[in-house]
């Protein structure tokens, strides 16, 4: 298709370092929580979501854990490097590369590569009571990474090692070194499936007990999981966002969740949480199409960039879910793996989710891009709003809840 330019300076704000919340909350669902429904805004407690949403909506969790990605490793003279961990290699699929014993190979970041000359680096550890090591072993360069090999003597998997040895890899911009806290609170508490770099921050301001609240006021969850990688935090560059190249995300979803998505397209009652749920669930609409075009999703080819901007607007969301779900019921398979580089502008047209739950994002971002095309140009009345009440920015900051339609 013929993309027309989009100038990411007209997606350009002032974020004072003082805005960005450094920590989080001691309580997760105190934050604040601005409501946007039909160009009005109001000012609520993360708390009150449940009142906010639609009668029976459909809350889609991004179920992802952030695993300890930054290894701390030294060369034998004991010069210092960090090895971050981006996404499996050899296996190359999650569960397998968490799982394997004695070697395993991962395309990674090395910090202060210029002084990795030759040779493996090492940790030397302690480990079910006795001396162990892990080396590092560096292949081939992969645009800005490496594949690198890690081999270990512990009768353990990848992911203990990783587990006892790695910390998390909180964003950048937080200018701080990880600590104890971010162990526990730059992680959902719904979080079960390892793989991600970076945490699915709007979920950060669920608790066990306003879930149970969204339950009890008839809210219904579904999950899936896409697995974020540090492409996430990458600004765009380009004066013309469309020459921004996005990053490859892996995700899963199962077919209840397709089918039950796909009973409610066209409800104005599907609330995806996070950009990360977002990117997952339109990117089934590629999947549906096509599964209409040629009779398989191909899931084994990542939906391209633009690929959503192809569909026909007269193909509506519940077709090409039902596609899908016809598809896996025809073969049997209950789980669908699949990868998405999709870049949500604010020309697409929607076809599955009626609203967001999400922080507030970096200026001149793919993420506050997504935003625009959920609210238009009514995101600069949004983030002005939140600027002037004195909402916390980014990752553990505040968050909103953006709706498409009226409810």
């Amino acid at each position: 298709m013929s993309i027309k330019p989009l100038h990411i300076n007209d997606y350009d704000y002032e974020l004072p370092d003082e805005r960005i919340a450094k920590f989080p909350l001691e309580e997760r669902d105190h934050s604040n929580l601005l409501v946007w429904r039909g160009g009005n805004i109001s000012h609520r407690k993360f708390f009150n979501l449940p009142e906010e949403l639609p009668e029976g909506a459909l809350l889609v969790f991004n179920n992802t854990r952030v695993f300890r990605a930054r290894l701390i490793m030294h060369k034998p003279s004991g010069a210092r490097l960090e090895v971050f961990c981006l996404e499996p290699h050899a296996p190359a699929d999650y569960e397998n590369a968490f799982s394997v014993k004695g070697e395993s190979q991962w395309r990674c970041l090395v910090g202060g590569l210029k002084k990795w000359k030759e040779g493996p680096l090492e940790i030397n550890f302690e480990m079910g009571g006795r001396e162990c090591r892990l080396e590092a072993y560096r292949g081939e360069q992969v645009g800005k990474s490496h594949i690198i090999t890690f081999r270990w003597d512990a009768d353990a998997t990848f992911g203990e090692i990783i587990e006892h040895l790695g910390r998390i890899p909180i964003p950048p911009y937080l200018n701080r070194e990880s600590q104890e806290i971010d162990n526990t609170r730059y992680q959902t508490v719904y979080s079960r499936i390892e793989g991600s770099v970076a945490a699915p921050t709007a979920g950060l301001h669920f608790t066990p007990r306003l879930i149970e609240a969204l339950h009890n006021s008839g809210i219904t969850t579904e999950e899936v999981t896409l697995h974020v990688g540090a492409g996430t935090f990458l600004p765009v560059k380009e004066e013309d966002a469309t020459r921004h190249t996005m990053h490859t995300e892996h995700f899963v979803i199962e077919l209840s969740t397709l089918r039950r998505l796909a009973s409610m397209v066209g409800t104005g009652r599907i609330i995806s949480v996070g950009t990360t749920s977002t990117r997952t669930i339109e990117s089934l609409s590629a999947l549906g199409w096509r599964v209409l075009q040629s009779g398989s999703p191909e899931a084994e080819r990542a939906v391209g960039q633009w690929e959503i901007y192809d569909i026909p607007g007269e193909v509506g969301g519940r077709e090409l879910l039902e596609a899908l779900v016809g598809w896996m019921e025809r073969e049997g398979t209950y789980s669908l793996s699949a990868a998405t580089q999709i870049m949500i502008t604010p020309r697409y047209q929607f076809r599955i989710i009626d609203g967001l739950v999400t922080n507030f994002h970096q200026p001149k971002s793919t993420l506050l891009l997504l935003i625009s095309a959920i609210v238009g140009e009514e995101w600069r009345e949004i983030y002005r709003y939140a600027m002037e009440h004195d909402f916390r920015f980014l990752s553990y900051g505040d968050s909103s809840l953006l709706m498409r339609v009226e409810s």
